[in-house]
């Protein structure tokens, strides 16, 4: 698959467990694995640091093999969801940063280009969750936004 707004491939990454099933090494209940999850979210981290801190200290490779259901689904039972999705709030965190850098760097035209790219990726990625109802219909993009994540 091609990347966005490059004539470039994508990047190489590592392929998930081949089995559905369980494995058998993890001694964990279903309970103490949700437990383990809030436990985490309660510290701060997102969905996707939460399944890289369960595989790399718990030995759990894939939660949803155990659960069936995924760590976004959980946190939304506990009602502990953070209110931006992971993704969007990662990119909206990226153009604060480049405006930042900007705000020195006036001549930097490559950075001027590229933050109209990860804008343009936040509204396309905003819409989606719009239509998707994990965002509010009200929610909408700014500068103030960028800089308030």
């Amino acid at each position: 698959m091609a990347r966005i707004h490059s004539h470039r491939r994508g990047k190489s990454h590592s392929t998930r467990p081949s089995s559905k099933r369980s494995p058998s090494w993890v001694n964990y209940s279903q309970d103490e694995i949700i437990a383990q999850i809030g436990k985490l979210a309660k510290e701060g981290l997102s969905p996707s640091e939460i399944g890289m801190r369960m595989r790399d200290d718990f030995g759990i490779p894939i939660v949803k093999t155990f659960l069936g259901k995924s760590i976004k689904d959980v946190l939304g039972e506990d009602k502990t969801k953070k209110s931006i999705p992971d993704d969007l709030s990662n990119l909206v965190q990226r153009a604060a940063r480049l405006k930042a850098h900007l705000e020195n760097a006036h001549a930097d035209r490559k950075n001027v280009r590229s933050l109209e790219l990860l804008e343009a990726k936040i509204h396309r990625l905003s819409n989606y969750y719009k239509v998707q109802n994990e965002l509010p219909l009200s929610w909408k993009y700014s500068a103030a936004v960028a800089q308030l994540a």
